[in-house]
């Protein structure tokens, strides 16, 4: 009787470390252990017992030793034997150890019921540990999960190994809908241990997981050559991102959108057709803030550096796009730049003799007036009000590029003269 239960132990752990990938020497300490404390429940002392454990042949050998004493001179009979005693095993002479197999049913049922619930307690333990360990390594990379059970407030999705997983509604795109048998993609937002009782709690809506998808859909974030400076989002609407690349060469944008919005498209689908805007980081906030607004055009910015608020002057017809519905557009510029953005509309009007910088294109880059655009600057004398050392201070130009510039609206004038 005791033999089959102690086999039925063995049987049990053996087939817990094939399924949990617990490792051999874990597995035979905990047994020691869990057997140790029987033991000396049982004799008052473990110290000269030895335990030996064959898992793979779901063997377990338990040997007492003890010392030959001359008979009348026993005080401690599990660490000592009389000689006649010893003798009726075999020769031995006073001072020999005398090595005994513990048979198990020594241990009678209720012992061998104990140590079945306790290595059980400290196999779940172990088990919940690396469980914990596991997730809370991977804390904001993107796991997937197949839907179990979906409830009101939350869907329970199993990972691989079986081990449950939590999305709540807080955490899903608002146009998420899930059926048991879905394979959902999303983040792992945290793990709470309480009790050591590990949750497993996923998102969907971090802006994190839009950045994990950037670095899987486009090679060159994975490998370091474009950097996601910012990410904000209204998950399932609308969402920002600035990248940054380290190599010349390298657009940026274009990588991350990819042939025909080929790389994007991926994301978009992921994210429930949420739209995405890709801009250029840049490390002028007057610059920054005006890309960040896009698609509308920017044509001056008051800053507020000390209580990052930022004034910014836009034309009347521009000022939905500024906004956006629902005041979406404003409200993720801020997030990405940090600053509180408000917008105001620009009735300024050109003087007579002012020319707008649209007129020198055939003179000036695009790009090199969308900065001065981006500055405030609207109109050629706009720019020639500001100092050389201005120019150089809010813009990302170089000096040569700063220099062409006033040449070219200099000479306008002077032709004009």
């Amino acid at each position: 009787m005791a033999k089959k239960e102690t086999e039925s132990l063995l049987d049990s752990f053996s087939n817990f470390k094939e399924t949990k990938d617990i490792d051999r020497s874990t597995l035979i300490d905990i047994l020691e252990d869990a057997f140790r404390k029987e033991i000396a429940k049982m004799y008052g002392s473990d110290e000269n017992f030895s335990i030996i454990f064959n898992p793979e042949k779901n063997d377990c050998e338990i040997i007492r030793t003890r010392y030959v004493v001359e008979d009348g001179d026993v005080e401690d009979q599990n660490k000592q034997i009389s000689l006649t005693e010893a003798n009726e095993i075999d020769e031995y002479e006073v001072g020999d150890e005398v090595y005994e197999k513990i048979d198990f049913k020594n241990f009678g049922r209720r012992v061998v019921l104990n140590l079945r619930q306790t290595l059980a307690s400290k196999i779940l333990d172990i088990q919940k540990a690396a469980l914990y360990e596991k997730y809370n390594n991977i804390l904001g990379t993107i796991v997937v999960g197949e839907v179990y059970q979906t409830w009101k407030r939350e869907v329970l999705l199993l990972d691989e190994d079986g081990n449950e997983m939590y999305l709540s509604k807080n955490d899903q795109i608002p146009t998420d809908v899930y059926r048991k048998g879905d394979r959902v993609r999303a983040i792992v937002r945290d793990v709470d241990n309480k009790n050591n009782n590990p949750r497993i709690n996923l998102s969907r809506t971090s802006p994190d997981f839009l950045r994990c998808l950037f670095e899987q859909e486009v090679p060159e974030i994975h490998d370091g050559l474009i950097t996601i400076k910012g990410v904000a989002r209204v998950p399932g609407e609308r969402a920002k991102v600035s990248v940054e690349s380290f190599d010349d060469r390298i657009d940026a944008v274009g990588a991350c959108v990819g042939i025909k919005g080929s790389r994007i498209h991926g994301i978009v689908r992921e994210l429930r057709n949420e739209n995405i805007d890709v801009i250029n980081h840049s490390n002028n906030i007057n610059v920054y803030i005006a890309r960040a607004l896009s698609p509308a055009k920017v044509e001056s910015i008051e800053l507020d550096e000390e209580n990052k608020i930022a004034t910014v002057f836009i034309k009347q017809e521009d000022i939905s796009l500024a906004i956006g519905k629902g005041g979406c557009n404003i409200k993720l510029a801020g997030q990405l730049t940090g600053y509180q953005i408000e917008v105001c509309r620009n009735d300024a009007v050109i003087d007579e003799e002012d020319v707008y910088l649209e007129d020198f294109k055939d003179e000036i880059d695009d790009w090199v007036i969308d900065v001065l655009y981006s500055i405030g600057c609207e109109t050629a004398k706009s720019v020639l009000k500001l100092s050389r050392e201005e120019l150089l201070q809010r813009s990302d130009l170089e000096e040569e590029t700063i220099d062409e510039v006033i040449s070219i609206l200099k000479a306008e004038f002077e032709n004009e003269e």
